[in-house]
């Protein structure tokens, strides 16, 4: 029987902060992008912005003017990252 589990911080940390966590935000940017294009007037722009925090991180955005009210009209983002198995949060719900 488990009695005590200890977590690995820094190894979670350098985990979190490597190439393979990297290449899956990246993937899943990109298939976000996909989504969001199919549903979306051909030619509209949808970019991907990589970042890092303490770990890798990416951010989909609609380049086109019309592009909040799609998203405030039809969601097109949040149900593009919800096909993608990505659950969304209203980061002002704490």
């Amino acid at each position: 029987m488990l009695e005590k589990l200890e977590l690995d911080a820094p190894g979670i940390r350098e985990f979190l902060g490597g190439s393979e966590v990297r290449a899956l935000v990246d993937g899943v940017a990109e298939d976000i992008r996909a989504r969001v294009r199919a549903k979306l007037t051909p030619g509209t722009s949808v970019t991907i912005k990589k970042y890092s925090t303490d770990r890798g991180a990416a951010s989909v955005t609609i380049a086109d003017v019309r592009g909040m009210a799609w998203q405030a009209r039809d969601g097109v983002l949040t149900r593009a990252a919800g096909e993608a198995g990505i659950e969304v949060k209203d980061w002002r719900a704490g």
